[in-house]
């Protein structure tokens, strides 16, 4: 079978660090582990591939200008001409596999035009999210084309069960969701999982791994950590990855006088992650309380993959990964004085973070590979037909807005408006 894997999102360097970008290689990974020919269609690289993913055939899309808000927007909606033609102009492809980007939805629209499946990934709801964090212009138009390419899509992998309630919320869907949750290659972990899984006498080091930002609860970590550490000298912080909170992070543990008790990596590769988790006694997940916690944490299924004991607020889906005092412990999210206790009892309790641990990685193992996932991905296309929703077939009123996106035409059925946002 040959597959178009398409990543248009300017934010995702495919061959990058990031957690998303290892998300693109595990999946491709694993699609090509099942005898899968994929061809992949990126518009950011971001560096070499890793040595197992170098034979794949990489079309490079054009990138996307920095500046200004709007000027990014129209750019980022014309590629989506670049990109048809990228795919009338390589052959014929049996399954088009997109990770869902803010402005793309030519990739559903080509599957489409083929009769071949063509399945969507949502990771996040990316309009909330660009508008907040990043600036959004045009908003309505964003609105239109995710009203386009999930309308046109033949299914679409929604990451857990908030952004399945998300994308519902759009006309057309007709049940055509399907939640599929992230995973992990335990057998990256198999080398060191012994020493993960062994009793730490000397030290006591809480980790994290993950970008620096501000909803991944790094405050309440070095809280809660500076609490353990004022009454047990041996604790160490080991914090993993780099982001825009470092400054932050290094204020705040400076003023505690935890630096000298907290080392951190920086960026790492990711072959290098399995031996870091090995120098950890426990790993944590300390996510604020958020109203709208859509994450499937990629680190998490890492720390459970090496046998660690792993402490995560009580938050969206890791309330159904993690199950509280089986293979891991959950904490209120935000609540830095039950983090703490929660801590402290695995310092004393080292043979029960063994044993979380343990289960931690059987969870893995049976339920959340990338191996199962694939198979799951290929199943959901053998089942998926042709969308006939809300907002299919107009690809070409969208194409005419990268002219002037400041009068969007769009039209739905028997000429009404489309989008959540008029």
């Amino acid at each position: 079978m040959r597959i178009a894997y398409i990543c248009t999102d300017p934010g995702i360097p495919v061959f990058g660090q990031k957690g998303c970008s290892i998300h693109v290689q595990e999946v491709i990974r694993a699609l090509l582990k099942l005898g899968m020919q994929v061809e992949l269609f990126a518009t950011r690289i971001g560096g070499e591939p890793p040595p197992d993913l170098e034979t794949i055939i990489v079309h490079r899309l054009p990138s996307i200008p920095k500046g200004e808000i709007a000027a990014r927007e129209q750019a980022a909606l014309s590629a989506n001409l670049e990109l048809r033609m990228a795919l009338e102009n390589n052959g014929i492809f049996d399954l088009v596999y997109e990770r869902y980007s803010l402005w793309s939805f030519t990739g559903m629209d080509y599957a489409k035009s083929m009769g071949i499946p063509g399945l969507l990934e949502v990771n996040a709801p990316l309009i909330e999210e660009q508008a907040k964090h990043r600036g959004l212009v045009e908003r309505t138009l964003a609105e239109q084309v995710a009203q386009q390419v999930f309308s046109t899509a033949s299914a679409i992998i929604a990451v857990s069960e908030e952004i399945k309630t998300y994308i519902e919320a759009y006309p057309g869907v007709n049940q055509r969701v399907h939640v599929v949750a992230n995973g992990v290659n335990p057998e990256r972990f198999s080398s060191s999982i012994e020493s993960a899984l062994s009793i730490h006498p000397e030290s006591f080091t809480v980790g994290f791994v993950g970008t620096l930002k501000p909803w991944h609860g790094l405050s309440i970590l070095v809280e809660a950590f500076d609490t353990l550490h004022q009454k047990y000298r041996n604790t160490r912080l080991l914090i993993v990855g780099d982001g825009p909170e470092r400054d932050n992070l290094v204020t705040d543990l400076s003023a505690r006088g935890l630096l000298d008790v907290t080392h951190f990596t920086g960026a790492v590769t990711p072959d290098k992650i399995p031996e870091i988790l090995a120098k950890m006694t426990v790993a944590v997940a300390p996510y604020p309380h958020q109203s709208d916690f859509y994450f499937s944490p990629l680190k998490v299924y890492e720390y459970m993959a090496a046998g660690l004991p792993v402490v995560a607020s009580r938050i969206g889906q890791l309330r159904e990964l993690i199950e509280d005092e089986i293979n891991g412990l959950l904490c209120p999210p935000g609540d830095a004085v039950a983090l703490a206790a929660t801590l402290e009892r695995l310092y004393h309790n080292p043979e029960l973070g063994k044993q979380l641990g343990k289960a931690a990685r059987q969870r893995i193992q049976h339920h959340h590979t990338w191996d199962a996932i694939a198979k799951r991905l290929l199943e959901i296309a053998g089942m998926a037909e042709g969308a006939e929703g809300v907002g299919a077939g107009l690809t070409d009123n969208i194409l005419h807005q990268t002219d002037n996106l400041t009068k969007p035409a769009l039209l739905g059925e028997q000429g009404k408006p489309i989008g959540n946002d008029e």
